[in-house]
């Protein structure tokens, strides 16, 4: 399996709007330069997703090239921020919630039976 970074300082940023998810890594790179106003290859790591929702992609430069990560959901849809023609900065911890399909701004705790029963 392949993971995604961890352990480096890696910035993650979710691309708000809606991206063609017909585009490979030169186009959201050049997507990540003209639109975001940032540059693709200092290691942080860009999530966009298609306008059904159910797909994300993202975009991350290692030092050596440029890496592709695609996720598509069964059921449901990935939670968006709402703002358009921007990037907002999440945590490594919430971008794992949001790929398992979860709210990644109000995560919830289960609850946890105490003893067997």
């Amino acid at each position: 399996m392949i993971s995604l970074p961890s352990g480096q300082n890696v910035r993650v940023w979710l691309a708000t709007g809606y991206t063609d998810m017909r585009c490979g890594c030169p186009s959201l790179a050049l997507r990540v330069q003209e639109v975001l106003r940032m540059s693709p290859m200092e290691g942080n790591l860009f999530v966009f997703r298609g306008r059904s929702g159910s797909l994300l992609k993202c975009i991350w430069h290692d030092g050596q090239g440029a890496c592709l990560f695609t996720k598509r959901l069964e059921r449901g849809k990935f939670i968006w921020p709402t703002v358009d023609g921007g990037a907002v900065p999440i945590s490594p911890a919430q971008l794992s919630y949001l790929l398992s399909g979860i709210d990644w701004r109000h995560p919830q705790e289960t609850w946890r039976p105490t003893r067997v029963g």
